[in-house]
């Protein structure tokens, strides 16, 4: 009993600190990971050089995602000095007028899009800005672009949730466990089972995900709007249903018979193709236009530095060219991740690696020309050219790009390191399993057969604690297997729950709160947005647990 509540103690202080005292994730982190590297090393005896290369580790991950919101961030004023933002805000407006439906096309279908090209939180890092220069108020841009990239989470970043974290988490020293391996053989190999689980994936998430929408309009009507009505959102209803089944049919379709590499993507292109012509025709749409309060009766917490400076003095450029940066980034993201092409190779040539840090056996690298973030810096030079930029201009971009990063980059090089030590817990002299084993091995023997209701909300600790789905997959995909198989479930089927539950977490999880909130303008209310992410997150990990349990008891 006291091993679990000390492998909580990570957990439980960051979301007291962050939810509940409200304090900001600056010091959460800061606290979390002194706490965490204390019982580490007094209860859990993990050497202090293994929590020394943990932390070292961490702070290359963590350098690593910041320089993907520096990209973010970057094509972002990019954009705005040139007036290309201001173009796009408008060309929206035209489609409709009504923010409902502004939402459900940015954060659900074009978030769905940049999900599956580049994964690790770059949809909220686009989505959200580019809601907030349409006039959202920054707060809710943020909860609600998290809240919305949920469902193309499973195939993030060209499928790596699956085909990186399930399939390497599966592999037990340098091979296939034992216990995975008659199930892989049985499905035709590691490709054809994972196929099987993207396919199972989507099976469950056709009616998770397609409610998504919904949730995400009725959500802001309820927070953010001037009556604090949920029915208002509510009317959008037949919109909502319609643009999400225009995302799951598709995905579903593209997993079942292509894999798992593009349902994000196509799911996401093809529900805009969809949705945008259907949205200018009034199809589904409600009469009555719905727009948030007056600026002036904006409640202070929903306003962060990013509202002011979102007009340029330049003419503004036509549609085509004000998006041809996004479809660049989008374009270059897919075909940097095809492996039927060299370019995924040749990138992740150049690798920047610290093998064996500290002589623990703990290892990182990074792929500088590989990360989303060389791709918005690559994006961000051609405007030079697209937009007929001057030195000064981009001199500017990059300089309001680099002030906005300072409080994420104290954050982030506290809160990775701290996830790091916590999974690397498992490396210690006391005979313990990791801190994150620790807890799912506690779960399971509490639950027994009422197992998937509960596997989703072991993925979405993983995310939480990870910042990553795919770290999510790695770390817990081989311990749902073994419980599926001990209670006589199907594991691929249960590894879908896994993968939809790490979904979930992506909506909480600090580092992808953290990213979002600072290209917003947010930092400091990282707490106020997870308060507003983990009623949905609740909401999508238990009713997928409910329709996984349900699929299983009928076949």
């Amino acid at each position: 009993m006291l091993q679990t509540i000390v492998a909580l103690t990570p957990v439980l202080s960051v979301m007291i600190l962050l939810v509940v005292l409200k304090v900001s994730a600056v010091k959460a982190m800061s606290i979390s990971l002194t706490a965490t590297a204390f019982l580490a090393f007094f209860y859990w005896q993990v050497p202090i050089r293994v929590i020394a290369a943990s932390t070292f580790e961490g702070l290359m991950i963590g350098l690593s995602i910041l320089y993907i919101v520096f990209g973010a961030i970057l094509l972002l004023n990019t954009l705005k000095i040139t007036g290309a933002i201001d173009t796009i805000r408008r060309s929206f407006m035209k489609i409709s007028k009504d923010r409902r439906i502004q939402l459900i096309i940015i954060a659900w279908l074009f978030g769905a899009f940049i999900e599956g090209a580049a994964g690790f939180g770059t949809p909220a890092a686009i989505g959200a800005p580019l809601l907030v220069v349409l006039g959202f108020p920054p707060l809710a841009a943020v909860a609600l672009a998290l809240i919305a990239d949920s469902s193309p989470v499973s195939f993030g970043a060209v499928g790596t949730p699956i085909v990186v974290g399930v399939e390497q988490g599966l592999y037990e020293g340098g091979q296939i466990s034992a216990t995975a391996a008659p199930y892989i053989e049985a499905a035709g190999g590691m490709d054809a089972f994972i196929q099987q689980v993207a396919t199972y994936v989507m099976q469950v998430d056709i009616f998770t995900g397609t409610l998504m929408p919904l949730i995400l309009v009725m959500l802001m009507t309820r927070f953010f709007g001037e009556n604090r009505s949920w029915k208002e959102g509510l009317k959008v209803w037949k919109f909502a249903l319609f643009s999400g089944l225009s995302f799951t049919v598709p995905a579903l379709i593209v997993a079942t018979f292509l894999g798992p590499e593009f349902p994000a993507i196509f799911g996401g292109l093809i529900g805009l193709a969809i949705v945008i012509p259907a949205a200018k025709k009034g199809f589904l749409v409600p009469k009555e236009t719905w727009d948030f309060p007056e600026r002036k009766d904006w409640l202070p917490h929903w306003i962060g530095t990013l509202l002011a400076d979102d007009q340029s003095p330049r003419k503004r450029p036509s549609l085509l060219k004000a998006w041809i940066p996004y479809l660049l980034v989008g374009f270059l993201l897919v075909l940097t991740r095809l492996n039927v092409l060299p370019f995924k190779a040749w990138l992740q040539g150049i690798t920047i690696t610290w093998p064996d840090i500290l002589g623990t056996g703990i290892s990182e690298s990074l792929h500088p020309f590989y990360l989303p973030g060389f791709v918005f810096i690559i994006v961000v030079l051609s405007t030079l050219f697209i937009f007929n930029m001057n030195i000064k201009e981009l001199q500017t971009a990059f300089t309001r790009s680099g002030k906005a990063l300072t409080g994420t980059a104290i954050t982030l090089f506290t809160a990775v390191p701290m996830v790091r030590i916590f999974i690397n817990s498992g490396i210690n002299d006391a005979g313990l399993d990791s801190m994150p084993m620790e807890l799912a091995a506690t779960a399971s023997a509490a639950i027994g057969g009422g197992w998937p209701l509960v596997a989703p909300f072991i993925g979405a600790l993983g995310s939480f604690i990870s910042g990553s789905a795919t770290f999510s997959n790695m770390m817990f995909s081989l311990f749902q297997f073994s419980v599926a198989d001990q209670i006589d479930l199907s594991p691929a089927r249960v590894l879908a729950l896994q993968i939809l539950g790490s979904n979930a977490g992506n909506m909480i999880c600090v580092l992808n709160v953290v990213a979002a909130a600072s290209v917003a303008g947010l930092v400091g209310k990282e707490g106020t947005i997870i308060r507003m992410t983990l009623l949905p997150m609740l909401y999508y990990a238990g009713f997928a647990g409910i329709i996984g349990f349900i699929i299983l008891l009928l076949v």
